[in-house]
């Protein structure tokens, strides 16, 4: 059985259909576990409250989520998870991982995850990909171990620079990244 870290990060607008994803990979059999970033796991928004979705999460998946470093940073010495992704991946986590800044649980999920040369899926999700993010995008795919779910624009108008990963693509993405592939096209219409 194939285990995956699923690690989502504040872009709360797409925490629904992220929830829909994890249950998605649970029905089609993965061991997964989840990790939250700060934000993700305390802050309340217009989109839900933590709680509920903290709820949901733990229920579909029966179990506890990953939300502190200490619990974070055994993830790769354990060798825990054959693959991590995440989904979504904020603007502020693609620098972070960028540049190897490690200080939420999910930043020190995947570093520790990476000491193992197993791949990390990104679900990008970011009002400022086609600007300022896009450096960080643009550096992570030339990473080792780092491949992308396609993406597109998705309100070009009243969002030019905003772009989100195509959540139903995770499944082929994780097929793909698991025999060292990235699934094509990367962006689409």
């Amino acid at each position: 059985m194939i285990k995956i870290g699923y690690a989502l990060t504040g872009s709360f607008c797409t925490f629904d259909i992220s929830i829909k994803s994890i249950k998605e990979l649970v029905d089609l059999g993965y061991d997964l576990t989840v990790i939250m970033s700060y934000n993700a796991y305390e802050i309340d928004t217009r989109f839900g409250e933590s709680k509920e979705f903290i709820r949901k999460i733990e229920e579909i998946t029966q179990k506890k989520i990953i939300h502190t470093l200490q619990s974070a940073e055994p993830i790769g010495p354990k060798k825990m998870f054959d693959i991590m992704i995440v989904a979504p991946c904020t603007g502020n986590t693609l620098a972070k991982l960028a540049y190897s800044i490690v200080d939420t649980p999910v930043t020190l999920a995947v570093k520790s995850h990476l000491r193992n040369s197993n791949p990390v899926v990104i679900l990008v999700s970011t009002n400022d990909a086609l600007s300022g993010a896009s450096k960080n995008i643009g550096m992570l795919m030339n990473y080792k171990n780092y491949y992308f779910v396609p993406m597109n624009q998705d309100d070009y108008q009243k969002k030019p620079r905003s772009i989100v990963g195509d959540f139903s693509k995770i499944p082929e993405t994780i097929k793909q990244a698991l025999e060292d592939r990235q699934i094509q096209p990367i962006i689409f219409e």
